[in-house]
């Protein structure tokens, strides 16, 4: 071998021993940097991401707050602008009942809820004179639905600001994993306000509609604040129907409504059989029907600890058929799958009134849900 051969391998050796020496520095700077700054990087990363939602919900709420006012102007002629009355109605908030004293705490909460029912609505009427009950009671679904978008865009603007402001990688941690679910459930009311406006039925008044179809046609009262009830004959027994007054945005008092039928009955009640929507879970079928026992009426708790009450008092039996739905299904208009599960859940009230009654008994069936476009 020439010495120039000999003198050019020494030089490529000596470069891939500099090369190798400066990745092995390199690594070891990005070893120390992600240790040291490791997790300072990730919470940036995840802050950006929440501020891109944020951006996404603040769009959303004042999509909401939009909708709301163009709807009042259009369909109640309000002879000055609703928009500071909405601005206010978008702030509301609502206390809870003391809890330390369990002792009476449905009763107080009950009232709450009637006293905010109240106000809504009678702003609502202010707000549109020409408005007809109908309307009022969906332009107030429609305010309800606006008053959530504001309140989780402003949860979600608090966690963000106050991680950004300590960098606390827990705080931001928190907002970050339930982001997912937080947006699915805003891009569901942004949907809701399409069906309140129109008046159109939405996946949460299933139960309503079971209801209206077994009492169509028949003579129909008033037996609760919004709430009627129709009496029809099912295979020789008496069935008590009742759902929400409709066709406007209503979910009723069917607690109450179920209370009165057995406190007027005294009892002599077989069977009472509660139909709602349910939250479907991941890999289940919209619209697929299940059946159960006791109070399937969601909410703070009111309607379904009455029921609850009032059926242990009496001893009656309680059943439930559930038609499985999606947070987007419950309130964005109904799709056809979920009708498609009104006519099963009809069929399973047909055979567990014949299966756990004999003819000349009476039976509770209550539509639980909101009403919207289904008429009573």
């Amino acid at each position: 071998m020439s010495l120039e051969a000999l003198s050019l391998n020494i030089q490529q050796g000596n470069l891939q021993d500099n090369v190798g020496w400066i990745f092995q520095a390199i690594w070891l700077l990005a070893f120390i940097i992600i240790w040291i700054y490791g997790q300072r990087i990730q919470t940036i990363l995840m802050l950006k991401e929440i501020e891109g939602s944020l951006y996404r919900l603040k769009a959303m709420r004042d999509r909401g707050r939009q909708i709301a006012i163009s709807t009042i102007r259009e369909i109640g002629k309000p002879s000055e602008d609703p928009t500071p009355r909405v601005d206010r109605l978008l702030e509301h908030v609502d206390i809870e009942p003391v809890g330390l004293d369990p002792t009476g705490i449905i009763r107080r909460l009950e009232h709450i809820i009637s006293v905010r029912e109240f106000k809504l609505k009678d702003e609502v009427r202010r707000m549109a004179p020409q408005a007809d009950e109908v309307q009022l009671n969906n332009l107030t679904n429609v305010l309800e639905v606006a008053l959530a978008l504001n309140q989780i865009y402003k949860v979600v603007r608090h966690y963000y600001l106050m991680g950004k402001k300590t960098l606390s990688f827990y705080i931001i941690l928190q907002i970050q994993m339930l982001l997912p679910l937080i947006m699915k459930e805003s891009e569901a009311f942004v949907n809701a306000l399409r069906a309140f406006t129109l008046g159109q039925p939405i996946g949460d008044g299933v139960g309503a509609l079971v209801a209206a179809r077994l009492m169509y046609g028949r003579e129909k009262r008033l037996i609760a604040h919004d709430t009627v009830v129709s009496e029809v004959d099912i295979d020789g027994r008496k069935a008590y129907v009742i759902k929400a007054k409709g066709p406007g945005g209503n979910v009723g008092k069917p607690g109450e409504a179920i209370k009165q039928i057995l406190e007027e009955k005294e009892g002599r009640v077989a069977l009472i059989i509660i139909v709602d929507a349910a939250q479907k879970l991941e890999g289940e079928r919209s619209g697929e029907v299940v059946e159960g026992v006791g109070a399937a009426i969601g909410g703070p708790g009111v309607d379904k600890y009455k029921v609850e009450e009032v059926a242990a008092k009496y001893n009656v039996p309680l059943s439930a058929i559930l038609i499985k739905e999606d947070v987007d299904d419950v309130i964005s208009t109904m799709r056809k799958e979920i009708i498609d599960g009104v006519e099963e859940a009809i069929n399973r009230i047909k055979r567990l009134i014949h299966e756990n009654t004999k003819e000349g008994d009476t039976v509770i069936i209550a539509g639980v849900g909101n009403t919207i476009g289904i008429a009573q």
